[in-house]
């Protein structure tokens, strides 16, 4: 059966984070693959919707590119001072984007396969039904719209698909994770928050939801201080920084002489 298959990539990564699971494009397109397999499904074309300027998920729009999805980076909001989200933006192209291809190549396909479980494609559906072609959704267990689930709902694919993500316990990377974060600020004139926890990932070699979790354990424990630096260079006027807190044991136990140099670096930031 020729399918075409559209994925709300947000709705569907933030069900999943929820769950305790890790969706990157790889995994995602391994399991979409094997469910066409599976149910003797040709897949036509992807159509992927998502806010690529998202700091989650950096890199993915090349990603899903490499693997022959068309990518439909749709901003949520732009850099400049208030600014309000746009919301449902990434719904509404899809949406269009959809009734356009079901109105003008309606002899190219059998099927469309909507990964999402959001209510608000609901009317999407209905009409992709009315005009006599197959509908499924697939959405993450517990967050599908009572009123999608007419619709060929494939519960549990997710969880059969995916893995979990190791138990993470962020303690265990605090240390490392202070010894990456001074050597930051030691380098340059200040560390914003997105370049933090890009370095932290990286380096630990966490997901981001697992450093984000690190960042809230280290806050919480006034490990890291978190402010809010002046920046002229930025449309906004300022962006958000995270500090060691210079005076906390654990800091003072792993950086050692090198406190001293942030203390001096802090004090020429004005902090």
């Amino acid at each position: 059966m020729r399918t075409i298959v559209f994925v709300d990539y947000e709705n569907i990564w933030t069900g999943l984070t929820g769950k305790g699971y890790e969706l990157t494009p790889e995994i995602l397109m391994q399991a979409i693959q094997k469910y066409a397999e599976r149910n003797n499904l040709t897949i036509t074309g992807i159509y992927l919707y998502a806010n690529f300027d998202r700091e989650e998920f950096w890199r993915t729009q090349t990603s899903f590119e490499k693997t022959n999805v068309f990518t439909r980076h749709v901003f949520g909001k732009n850099n400049y001072a208030n600014t309000e989200i746009r919301k449902n933006a990434a719904d509404v192209e899809l949406i269009l984007e959809a009734q356009e291809i079901l109105i003008t190549r309606a002899s190219t396909f059998d099927m469309f396969l909507l990964f999402t479980g959001d209510g608000d494609f609901l009317p999407l559906a209905r009409k992709i039904r009315a005009w006599g072609k197959e509908v499924w959704v697939i959405g993450v267990n517990g967050s599908i719209h009572h009123g999608l689930q007419a619709f060929g709902d494939q519960q549990g694919f997710f969880e059969e698909f995916l893995n979990r993500e190791v138990d993470f316990k962020p303690d265990q990377d605090i240390e490392q994770g202070i010894r990456i974060l001074a050597q930051l600020q030691l380098n340059m004139a200040y560390v914003a928050s997105t370049k933090a926890r890009l370095a932290l990932s990286e380096q630990l070699q966490r997901t981001t939801p697992q450093v984000k979790e690190l960042i809230r354990h280290a806050l919480r424990e006034q490990i890291f201080l978190q402010y809010e630096f002046p920046d002229a260079s930025l449309k906004i006027g300022k962006t958000k920084i995270y500090l060691l807190n210079l005076k906390h044991p654990r800091v003072q136990d792993v950086l050692g002489d090198k406190v001293k140099e942030l203390q001096e670096r802090y004090l020429k930031l004005g902090l």
